[in-house]
């Protein structure tokens, strides 16, 4: 029982070191994190607008307008 402790001991010990090997090693970018949140513009772009309607599927709008005879045309455009 008492050699399995040890065992166990040591093994914990080398996992320690590994662990801790492993976070001092940071990418070049993590050590100036403070430099880059200051400098982030987030890039949002819009996935859809309007959702699926009765007319158009997502990513598109119903759009109409008057024709030279007083007629309304409709269609479905991009956003």
């Amino acid at each position: 029982m008492k050699r399995f402790a040890v065992t166990l001991t040591a093994v914990a010990f080398v996992f320690g070191l590994t662990a801790l090997a492993s976070a001092q090693t940071l990418g070049p970018g993590a050590a100036n994190l403070q430099g880059q949140v200051h400098n982030f513009t987030p890039l949002v772009k819009q996935a859809a607008c309007g959702g699926p309607g009765p007319f158009c599927p997502p990513g598109w709008v119903r759009r109409c307008w008057r024709g030279p005879f007083g007629h309304l045309h409709c269609r479905c455009v991009p956003c």
